[in-house]
């Protein structure tokens, strides 16, 4: 039986960008748009259209480029919104309007000051407007995480009913626990009435760091959308990130889901994304951080140098990294060591290597890392007369 396809939503050039202090010029979202169509993301949001004159003019120069992906525009249920998205994305190849608004008794009592029948009419309103501009129109039930279940299933019901073809199933404070949140999936794929008509997406935020974690129980529930961003950038504490839910689905579901990404391109969209918003990205950071394949301890670097998977279940070049690293810090061990002056074409007799190694301690102990010259001064200063 063939993997079922997971769309791939990228939300990095809208809510990636409103991270403070990652504001885009046009030129910048039209270089990572270009850079995102060839990688294989299925759906690329280009911006806010309404929210500034700027940001419509970028989303309707990437609907104007990009050649493979659908290109969608955010509004709220806001009909003035609605147009000036349906005019950003038209000419896209796959145009689409992502319109919505908040479901949860908390959204409705606190934020917009109404009833849960208002919001449900509203909901159909906009959906129902968006369809006069193009045919994909994906709904967003803001806070849908903390969203009563059975209101939640009636919304969803009625803008399907309405001409919704995505329905996007936010945890937008990122609360949820991931068996909660893959339980709403679930619910609402059996209980929603015409709910084969819409795919079912995932949009979950990182503030309780379970935000890839959720997107995943999504996705075993029924979602077959992960809306996400390049490092995991995004609101407060962040979205979904691109690179772990690829590599999760790559890794623990290959039999049963696929994406379209090119993996060997994770790395460099990483670091093009982080370099144009100038977002370092933490050297621990899953996937495409800078210690992602480096080993240090002893123990870990023996296991490696022995057998790749010891200790990585990767290979480095499925996410576009050359190679793991050797880091060698007091924590190493011999074997490291001698690895390590082999590639840089000393192969050291056993005598040689305890010499050496003394030396490598004191000198480890007086700095974090040994790096390459220093090995070569070592090797000049205190070695070579015993090869």
């Amino acid at each position: 039986m063939s993997s079922e396809k997971i769309y791939i939503f990228d939300t990095s050039l809208r809510d990636g960008e409103q991270v403070p202090g990652c504001k885009l010029r046009k030129e910048q979202k039209l270089a990572i748009a270009e850079q995102l169509d060839y990688f294989g993301v299925d759906i690329i949001e280009a911006g806010f259209p309404i929210s500034s004159p700027g940001d419509f003019e970028a989303v309707r120069e990437v609907a104007a480029i990009v050649k493979n992906a659908t290109v969608c525009g955010l509004s709220r249920a806001v009909m003035k919104d609605i147009e000036v998205a349906g005019q950003a994305v038209k000419g896209a190849k796959r145009p689409r309007i992502h319109t919505g608004i908040g479901t949860s008794d908390n959204h409705i009592l606190f934020k917009l000051n109404t009833t849960r029948k208002d919001i449900l009419e509203r909901a159909v309103a906009a959906v129902r407007y968006a369809k006069t501009f193009v045919e994909d129109v994906e709904f967003y039930a803001e806070d849908a995480g903390r969203t009563d279940p059975e209101y939640l299933a009636r919304v969803c019901e009625a803008v399907i009913e309405a001409g919704a073809t995505v329905l996007n199933i936010p945890d937008t404070t990122g609360y949820c626990l991931p068996h909660e949140y893959g339980d709403k999936i679930a619910y609402l794929k059996a209980n929603v009435k015409g709910i084969h008509k819409a795919i079912l997406s995932t949009h979950c935020h990182n503030d309780l760091g379970m935000a890839t974690a959720n997107s995943i129980a999504g996705v075993e529930n029924g979602a077959r959308q992960v809306e996400c961003t390049i490092n995991g950038i995004g609101e407060r504490a962040g979205n979904t990130s691109l690179e772990e839910v690829v590599m999760i689905i790559k890794q623990r579901f290959g039999g049963t889901y696929h994406t379209d990404i090119k993996t060997p391109m994770l790395k460099s969209m990483s670091l093009l994304v982080s370099e144009t918003m100038g977002m370092p990205v933490q050297a621990n950071k899953a996937i495409v951080g800078a210690n992602a394949f480096a080993h240090s301890s002893g123990i870990h670097q023996d296991g490696v140098i022995k057998q790749r998977d010891t200790y990585e279940i990767m290979n480095p070049a499925d996410v576009g990294v050359d190679q793991s690293s050797i880091i060698l810090t007091a924590r190493s061990g011999r074997a490291a060591l001698a690895y390590r002056f082999k590639e840089l074409g000393h192969n050291l007799t056993k005598d040689a290597l305890d010499v050496a190694y003394i030396h490598f301690l004191e000198l480890a102990d007086r700095q974090k890392e040994v790096v390459d010259d220093d090995l070569e001064v070592l090797y000049q200063e205190r070695i070579y007369s015993l090869t």
